[in-house]
């Protein structure tokens, strides 16, 4: 079973979303730490990219301040090391795919697993062209994670048929923010999902407060939030961490 099934086995999962390096590394570590404690299934990592596509304002310009901070891809290899010496929840990495070619893809996957990345999200990798990177994936057991978004319409079980780890279920059109209502039809995307597979499927994108969490959880196994967390992040800065855990246990909270 892969590790990130686990993340599901105890109800609805919530899945908090960090950019490594904003503002700096020992905060990040006091962020997840304090995400973890107050009841995060598993962590999606941001790697900072220059050229965020899939992300609106607020997490562009955390991957600003990141990389204004010095932050790179070895520097978050490293950083991962050490938070696998005790922390065991699952750990995904979101970035683009410009950061794992650039790397080199084996040597980046292979580096995924020695330290302990159970996942990778490419938001900007089409569907049709995973093969650049499903072998490596499978080779190094890391788990390629689909997404699947309101326009994928007729292509929908196909990507569902093939997914590893968990699909990420896109809410709305556009960049990651949070909004003030979803009105996709998420409902008839996660029934043609459960038809043709039983890997779970986390909703993200635009979900910012705890009664949204609940109306996706109640169509979804998981709930991904970003933009929410990072405001917080920009808000309190180095200060961020006892915020963020009160923000993940009430969203937890919510959806259980």
């Amino acid at each position: 079973m892969s590790k990130i099934r686990q993340a599901f086995q105890n109800g609805k999962a919530f899945i908090p979303f960090i950019t490594c390096g904003d503002p700096n590394l020992d905060t990040t570590e006091e962020v997840i730490r304090a995400a973890v404690r107050s009841g995060a299934d598993l962590i999606e990592l941001g790697i900072p990219f220059s050229d965020p596509t899939a992300e609106g304002p607020v997490i562009q310009e955390a991957n600003i301040r990141a990389l204004a901070g010095g932050i790179n891809t070895d520097r978050i290899f490293d950083f991962v090391r050490k938070l696998r010496q005790d922390i065991t929840i699952p750990l995904v990495f979101m970035t683009y795919a410009n950061v794992v070619f650039s790397y080199g893809a084996e040597r980046f996957i292979a580096t995924c697993q020695e330290i302990g990345i159970d996942g990778l999200i490419l938001p900007d990798l089409p569907f049709e062209e995973k093969e650049e990177f499903l072998p490596y994936c499978r080779q190094y057991g890391v788990d390629l994670i689909s997404l699947i978004a309101p326009t994928s319409e007729n292509r929908i079980a196909m990507i569902a048929r093939e997914a590893e780890g968990f699909l990420y279920l896109v809410s709305s059109l556009g960049v990651t923010g949070t909004r003030s209502e979803i009105t996709t039809d998420l409902a008839s995307i996660v029934s043609i999902v459960r038809e043709n597979t039983d890997i779970p499927c986390a909703i993200g994108f635009g979900i910012s407060n705890p009664s949204q969490a609940a109306q996706m959880a109640s169509l979804a196994d998981g709930v991904i939030v970003g933009s929410a967390i990072i405001k917080l992040l920009a808000q309190f800065g180095t200060n961020a961490a006892e915020p963020v855990a009160s923000f993940v246990s009430q969203m937890k909270s919510a959806i259980s």
